[in-house]
């Protein structure tokens, strides 16, 4: 059981722009108040946080597993054991993604998250991402060719129904036969993001006016950038309240291009996403993602035709990479990986940031941007751990 009261002192607190030294007091599973570091605070339990960064706990809105467990397991024990790893990392909120499938298993996939409830050490299940299966045949990527099809509105109701609202993210290819009268009709109710597609530069700005508002994995399975074929990114870039997602793993996009991205984008509109699938924190080996075999070779995950097969990495070794390797400022990149995502997903007035009132969902960094600690819903699940 953890303290009613918790007091992190003297840590430099991400403040959504910056970083304040400051101490964060926490009350049963809520953020109290923040207070100048000098200032005595009275607390069951007082954690001296000098040395570290106190961040929001980050949201990934777009992964399919780890630990050896996938999303479409559609079992309660598999969302159990992603959800409790996740927080362990310091992911506090999941919006796990599924792969291209029938109906039939999505619809199972569905019912199981909306009966599922997250125990103390897991992380809170705030949504679901449908990554297929309305996608285009032509950047089919790791999903499943065999159960592609074209969008269905009265198939995605259906699934809506079974997750008892869960879903907020659908995947489209907007090309595709029938894809701008889905978007036009089905935008309000759950957000549309472009993906898996072949989409020209028009027929992407077309998606964004039916109201289509973020991109897939940004780079990842459509057109390339292209100064006579501009494909979609350049529409997405012109449309402010479009969002873009991409994997920071080092392998999905390079250095150079997640630099682009957000200068292109610029750090309001990224959304760092991991992607993962279950060979996270599992090491190499052959798995499954999608009915199909994956082979994993130092955090690369391939199909058996060298296609790329999600990451191995979790968001939060995604960011730090994101820091350390691509040079993305520490404020910006973990903007992308907590408040983004969290007005992506309509959850922002409860997690994404710090302040008195939000859940007491909490990160903390070492110098080298390494997770430290987890405070998750008021509760202490990974210690802090002192440098040696």
């Amino acid at each position: 059981m953890s303290a009613s009261t918790i007091c992190l002192r003297g840590s430099r607190v991400f403040d959504g722009t910056g970083f304040t030294a400051a101490s964060v007091v926490i009350k049963d599973d809520r953020i109290s108040r923040i207070v100048e570091p000098d200032i005595p605070v009275q607390a069951d339990e007082v954690i001296d946080a000098h040395g570290f960064v106190v961040a929001p706990g980050l949201i990934d809105l777009h992964f399919h597993g780890c630990c050896g467990h996938d999303f479409c397991d559609g079992t309660s024990e598999a969302l159990s054991a992603i959800a409790r790893s996740e927080a362990s990392w310091g992911i506090t909120s999941i919006c796990p993604a599924t792969m291209t499938f029938p109906e039939d298993r999505l619809l199972t996939v569905m019912k199981t998250a909306a009966r599922w409830k997250a125990a103390d050490d897991e992380a809170a299940l705030v949504g679901i991402n449908m990554e297929g299966p309305f996608i285009s045949p032509g950047k089919i990527g790791a999903q499943n060719p065999h159960f592609v099809q074209q969008p269905n509105i009265a198939m995605m109701h259906r699934l809506m129904d079974a997750s008892e609202g869960l879903v907020k993210l659908v995947d489209i290819a907007p090309e595709e036969t029938g894809a701008i009268e889905f978007i036009e009709q089905l935008h309000r109710d759950v957000r549309i993001s472009i993906a898996h597609t072949c989409a020209t530069y028009k027929q992407a700005r077309s998606a964004f006016e039916a109201g289509a508002r973020q991109v897939t994995h940004l780079y990842n399975a459509m057109p390339p950038l292209h100064h006579r074929a501009p494909g979609p990114i350049p529409a997405a870039v012109e449309e402010d309240g479009v969002s873009a997602e991409i994997i920071t793993d080092g392998i999905h996009v390079s250095a150079a291009m997640v630099r682009l991205a957000f200068q292109l984008f610029t750090g309001a509109r990224m959304i760092l996403i991991s992607d993962s699938m279950m060979a996270c924190g599992m090491g190499d080996g052959t798995f499954e993602l999608g009915g199909q075999a994956v082979s994993v070779t130092d955090r690369r995950a391939t199909l058996v035709d060298g296609t790329l097969a999600g990451s191995a990495s979790n968001l939060a070794d995604c960011l730090a990479w994101a820091i350390t390797e691509a040079d993305i400022p520490a404020e910006v990149a973990l903007r992308s990986a907590t408040a983004n995502p969290a007005q992506a997903l309509g959850i922002a007035d409860e997690v994404g940031s710090i302040g008195a009132g939000k859940k007491a969902d909490l990160v903390l960094f070492d110098s080298s941007w390494k997770v430290a600690g987890v405070i998750l819903r008021g509760r202490v699940i990974k210690p802090l751990q002192l440098p040696a």
